[in-house]
């Protein structure tokens, strides 16, 4: 197969991988890409990191509602990512990498900085959520726009043999942005206290952001065009219609769907549950004060991160794929006991009462729904739905025992049993009447003090968090997360020719990690919501972790030993 330009790498750095040493040149292009990715992922994980301090501030309701509703709001920009792959994807192709960047950088970061300008619910009313989603839309297009185009610029300078180290690199821009947000949050609350920081400084660290899409876009204004489609241009070959190309022509889409579901499915569940649920489930379900939880998974971060480099190394030694299959499986076997044991060292006291103090809701199972609520207004006003409601709120597991029907429920802890009751509603049916509230605060009250006798803590102990075991627990999640996440950029590349490479890269990738991955907080949380366990949850990234190693294992090929230049006279 002839590439595009006679010979198998049309770079103009270098030669074809021999030499051992990067040169001063793909040192820039590596550094450049990555530290503009690292910035344009600290602007949107900033949301994620502050989800349940935006929720109060932001959307009205009850705690588990909010908190729904705010996690439903961050996905959101995770929801329209496919988009943003798809638009700028399609640009990438047709006018080059550099000029993408330059305009998914501006969006990014104008977007951030206007969410710590935005004024909340209680001052502008309803327009404040609709503004706030709209941010994180274009938060959601610009990124889908970005990585693609940072994972094909970077590999197009790579010399053979070297493409899973030098996308790896990008592989660490996702946690290095992470671990900075959660950084300078913590800085902000140190400075300027709790108290403050809930009511206004966690707007700083979205402000801040300003600062760094200065140094962002001078980054990327001194970058040049990638070699390979400043050759491919000059002559004429560039793509005149990507999109029908990329997914209009059954070779191509056939390989974009396996994408998808062999790779970048499961890698997206193992990603966002080693590092965005583990931090929600220290915070939302352990009760850990958020400044320890952001402490201990800053740490995990910090001593996982090398490891992107290192498996995106061996991955250009044994190959990519079964490094992502064996962290998709691995995770899969181990979520359960892993999760139980940071409930252990995390918060011991509330092992031990859900062991000795099990709490049950009897109750007509007519009269039980799936409290999911993406408005932030809808109240729930069966007497099954409020005793639910009271005890996901405290993070307290239960069972449910069936009643007859027509029953009134009823939570038993331990041998105390409260009967809840039917709410009713207000002529416009959005809230409880004033007798229902006031009946709805006293039951509150005495499920409190019920499960507070039980022994089920307000909040986790500092003094009884067991910080070294749960760094090494955070540590071995953020591990599988740099086994499928580290070789996958190289691999997503050198699957697709280069005249369509970033747009059919792209939509798989953001699809993955914008649908399946994104959506995780949200639907995990729901779920446990419903339940009344706080582990059953992990089946949604098990099972989707599962499919994909099943389906890359039997359908996706190796490719690390393909020529990427090559493949365009395909």
């Amino acid at each position: 197969m002839a590439s595009t330009s006679g010979t198998a790498d049309p770079r103009n750095l270098g030669g074809k991988g021999k030499s051992t040493a990067m040169t001063k040149e793909e040192k820039k292009v590596i550094f450049a890409s990555s530290l503009g990715t690292v910035f344009e992922w600290y602007d949107f994980y900033l949301y994620g990191s502050l989800a349940s301090i935006i929720a109060k501030q932001f959307f009205i309701g009850d705690p588990t509602t909010t908190f729904i509703f705010a996690l439903l709001a961050f996905a959101a920009g995770f929801i329209v990512r496919p988009f943003g792959a798809v638009v700028f994807g399609r640009l990438g192709d047709m006018i080059g990498r550099k000029y993408t960047f330059l305009i998914t950088i501006l969006l990014m970061g104008m977007s951030t900085f206007i969410v710590g300008l935005l004024p909340g619910h209680a001052s502008i009313g309803i327009a404040a959520p609709i503004i706030l989603v709209t941010l994180r839309i274009l938060q959601g297009l610009a990124l889908g726009g970005e990585y693609g185009g940072a994972a094909t610029y970077v590999a197009e300078h790579a010399p053979e043999g070297k493409r899973g180290l030098f996308t790896s690199w990008i592989q660490t821009t996702a946690t290095m942005g992470l671990f900075l947000s959660l950084l300078v949050i913590l800085a902000t609350r140190t400075a300027v206290g709790e108290e403050e920081f809930q009511a206004w400084g966690w707007r700083i660290p979205f402000l801040v952001s300003v600062l760094l899409l200065g140094i962002s876009v001078w980054i990327r204004m001194a970058m040049q065009e990638s070699p390979a489609f400043a050759k491919m241009k000059a002559e004429g070959k560039t793509s005149k219609a990507p999109l029908s190309e990329a997914f209009g022509q059954w070779k191509n889409l056939k390989i974009v769907i396996l994408a998808l579901v062999g790779l970048t499915m499961g890698q997206a569940v193992v990603w966002y549950t080693g590092q965005f649920y583990a931090l929600f489930f220290m915070e939302k379900t352990l009760m850990i004060e958020s400044a320890t939880a952001n402490i201990l998974i800053a740490v995990a971060l910090l001593l996982a991160t090398p490891f992107f480099v290192i498996f995106g190394v061996l991955s250009d030694r044994i190959g990519r794929k079964w490094i992502i299959m064996g962290g998709c499986l691995i995770a899969a076997l181990t979520y359960f006991p892993i999760f139980k044991a940071l409930t252990h060292y995390g918060n011991p006291q509330l092992e031990t009462a859900q062991t000795n103090a099990p709490v049950v809701v009897v109750a007509d199972p007519a009269s039980c729904h799936f409290l999911f609520n993406p408005t932030g207004t809808k109240k729930f006003p069966s007497s099954c739905d409020i005793a639910t409601s009271v005890l996901s709120a405290s993070s307290v597991n239960y069972t449910r025992q069936d009643a007859p029907a027509g029953t009134v429920a009823m939570i038993k802890v331990g041998d105390k049993e409260l009967t809840s009751f039917n709410a009713a509603m207000t002529a416009d049916n959005l809230n409880f009447d004033a007798a229902s509230k006031a009946r709805e605060t006293a039951f509150k009250a005495q499920v409190t003090t019920a499960i507070r006798e039980a022994g089920y803590p307000a909040k986790a102990d500092p003094e009884r968090i067991n910080k070294p075991m749960m760094v090494l627990l955070l540590f071995i999640l953020v591990l599988y997360v740099t086994m499928v996440y580290g070789p996958i950029a190289a691999m997503l590349v050198e699957m697709f020719p280069t005249k369509i490479r970033y747009t059919s890269m792209s939509l798989p990738y953001h699809i993955g990690n914008g649908w399946f991955g994104g959506l995780l907080p949200t639907t995990v949380f729901a779920l446990v919501a419903f339940k009344g366990d706080i582990y059953y949850g992990l089946w949604y990234p098990i099972v989707v972790a599962l499919v994909t190693f099943v389906i890359g294992a039997l359908f996706v090929r190796e490719t690390k030993d393909r020529d990427i230049y090559a493949a365009d006279a395909d």
